[in-house]
C-alpha cells in the first residue's frame, strides 16, 4: 500500500525499519493481543467458576483478527475512551460474549499487558539482530587477525595493533549489551490483573472474597500469555521503571553503534575502509568523485535520538503519581516504539556495513609505516648495541638527530618518512638493509593482538553464537 502523501509518516517506518518490527507495533499486533487478553481473561474466570460459556469464548477465538477500525474510531470519538471504544468494537463482532469482555479488568489489563508483551516480541527481534551483527564482526575479526595497523589514542598516532584486535573493541561492546538485554529479558513481567489500584479489590469481588482464586487468576494469565507470572506489586499500571530499563538495554546498543560507526567514518578519513557502495549510488550531488561513510553517519545520526529518547521513560517514572497518572500514556505510545524501530534500523546498518566493509591493505600499511619507523627507534638502539657492540650514547644521539631531521621532512615539506633510510645511510649504525627492515617488521610491535583476537573469539564468542546458532536473525536490506 503507498504510503499516504498528505500526512506525516514517520521515517522509521517509510525508510529505516524493518518489517518485523512495525508489524509488533501495527495497530493489528496491538489490538488482536487485547482481544488474546480478553479471551485469556475470560477463560481463567471460567476456570475458575465464573459463568462464561465455552460458546462465548469460541465466538471471541473466532474474531481476533477481523478488527472493524472504522467502528472503534467512531466508537472513540463517542466515548472517548480507547479502551471502552475496541470493547465495544469486539463486543459488535461477537455479541454473545459482550456481556464478559473485559470482566472485572480495568484498562490497564489491556493496555499495560500488551505493552510488555510487545517490548517482549521486539526485544526477542534485536536478540536475534544483535546475534547476526556480533556473528558478522566475529567473522570480521578473525580474518583480519593478524593484519597489522596503526592504534590511536586520542586519535594521535600510538602503537600498532591489528584490524582483528579493534574489531574486538566492537564486538565486546554488543556481547555486552547482549548480556544487558537477556537480563532484563529475563525478569520481564506481565502486569497481570491488579486492578484499579493495584489491589485486586474487583477480582475479589468476583470472586467472593476468595484469595486464592484471584492469585490463581493471574498466574493463568500469564501461563496463557506465554510468561512465568506478573508482577508482585503494582498500582493500576507495572512501575513506569520497567520502560527505562529496557530502553537503557536499547540506548546501550546504541552507543555501542555510534561508537563503531564512528570508527568507521575515522577510517574512512584516512582511506583505509568503505563501506558498502551501490554501482549507481551517489555520494555527492555536488562532487560526483565522493563516497561518504554515508551509513555509518546514519548509525551516529539514529544511535543519538535513541540515546536522548531514553530520557523519557527515565522522567515518565519518576513523575507518576500515587498508583496511577495518565500523563505517561501520550508519550510512551511514542517514546518506546520509536527506540525499538530506531535500534532496529540501527542494526540493519551494522549488519550491512561491517558484512560489506572493504579494506585497503595498502593503505594501512603506508599509514602504518608512516609513523612506525619512529616507533621503532628503540628496537633499533637495543639491536645495535647488544648484537652490533654499538655505544649506547653515540646510538642515541644519532637517532635523536634523524628523527628531529625525518619529522621535519614529514611536517613541514609534506614529504614521506625517510627515518630508516636516514638510518641505513649513517654508518654508525653498521646496519644493512635487511636488518633493518626485521627490526620495523610491523608484526614485532603488535604484541598479543593476535593472539586476543584468538582467544576471544574461542572462550568467549563463539561459546555464545553455538549456544545460539538457532536463534540468529537476519536484518532487512538496507533499502536507502
Amino acid at each position: 500500500m503507498d504510503t499516504p502523501k498528505d500526512i506525516y509518516v514517520s521515517p522509521l517506518c517509510e525508510r529505516y525499519a524493518g518489517q518485523k518490527m512495525k508489524y509488533i507495533f501495527s495497530s493489528d499486533f496491538k489490538f488482536s493481543t487485547w482481544r488474546k487478553l480478553w479471551i485469556a481473561l475470560a477463560e481463567a474466570e471460567q476456570q475458575l467458576g465464573i459463568a462464561i460459556s465455552d460458546e462465548q469464548i469460541e465466538e471471541m477465538k473466532a474474531h481476533v483478527y477481523d478488527i472493524d477500525y472504522d467502528y472503534a474510531r467512531e466508537k472513540e470519538r463517542e466515548v472517548r475512551h480507547d479502551v471502552m471504544a475496541h470493547v465495544h468494537t469486539f463486543g459488535k463482532a461477537c455479541p454473545k460474549a459482550m456481556p464478559i469482555i473485559h470482566l472485572g479488568a480495568t484498562s490497564c489489563f489491556v493496555g499495560d499487558n500488551t505493552d510488555v508483551i510487545q517490548m517482549r516480541e521486539a526485544l526477542l527481534v534485536i536478540r536475534g539482530e544483535l546475534l547476526g551483527c556480533i556473528k558478522a564482526v566475529r567473522d570480521f575479526a578473525y580474518q583480519n587477525r593478524a593484519l597489522a595497523t596503526l592504534a590511536y589514542t586520542h586519535f594521535q598516532a600510538a602503537q600498532p595493533t591489528t584490524v582483528g584486535k579493534r574489531a574486538t573493541l566492537w564486538l565486546q561492546d554488543l556481547v555486552l549489551d547482549l548480556e544487558s538485554l537477556d537480563f532484563e529479558l529475563a525478569r520481564l513481567r506481565l502486569l497481570g490483573c491488579k486492578g484499579t489500584t493495584g489491589t485486586a479489590a474487583s477480582f475479589l469481588e468476583l470472586f467472593h472474597g476468595d484469595h486464592d482464586k484471584v492469585k490463581q487468576l493471574d498466574r493463568l494469565i500469564a501461563d496463557k500469555m506465554g510468561f512465568s507470572g506478573t508482577v508482585c506489586v503494582s498500582g493500576q499500571t507495572y512501575t513506569r521503571k520497567v520502560d527505562f530499563n529496557v530502553l537503557t538495554v536499547l540506548a546501550g546498543v546504541a552507543q555501542s553503534a555510534a561508537k563503531f560507526s564512528n570508527d568507521i567514518r575515522l577510517l574512512s578519513h584516512l582511506k583505509e575502509v568503505e563501506e558498502p557502495f551501490e554501482a549507481g549510488q551517489i555520494g555527492s550531488s555536488a562532487m560526483a568523485y565522493k563516497r561518504n561513510p554515508m551509513r555509518s553517519e546514519r548509525i551516529a545520526s539514529l544511535a543519538r535520538y535513541v540515546m536522548t529518547d531514553s530520557l523519557n521513560p527515565a522522567i515518565t517514572a519518576a513523575t507518576q503519581w500515587f498508583e496511577r497518572t495518565l500523563d505517561d500514556s501520550a508519550n510512551r505510545r511514542i517514546a518506546i516504539p520509536e527506540a525499538f524501530l530506531a535500534v532496529d534500523a540501527i542494526l540493519a546498518l551494522y549488519a550491512n556495513i561491517i558484512g560489506g566493509l572493504k579494506l585497503y591493505p595498502r593503505i594501512i600499511e603506508k599509514n602504518l609505516m608512516r609513523e612506525l619507523p619512529f616507533m621503532a627507534t628503540e628496537n633499533i638502539l637495543m639491536y645495535c648495541v647488544s648484537e652490533k657492540g654499538g655505544d649506547r650514547q653515540a646510538l642515541h644521539e644519532a637517532i635523536r638527530k634523524h628523527s628531529i631531521a625525518a619529522a621535519a621532512v614529514v611536517k613541514e615539506q609534506g614529504g614521506e618518512n625517510d627515518l630508516l633510510d636516514r638510518i641505513a645511510a649513517d654508518p654508525t649504525f653498521a646496519l644493512s638493509k635487511e636488518e633493518l627492515q626485521q627490526l620495523v617488521n610491523a608484526e614485532k610491535f603488535t604484541g598479543r593482538a593476535k593472539e586476543q583476537v584468538e582467544e576471544y573469539l574461542a572462550e568467549t564468542v563463539d561459546p555464545l553464537l553455538a549456544a545460539n546458532k538457532d536463534r540468529m536473525l537476519k536484518t532487512d536490506d538496507v533499502t536507502v
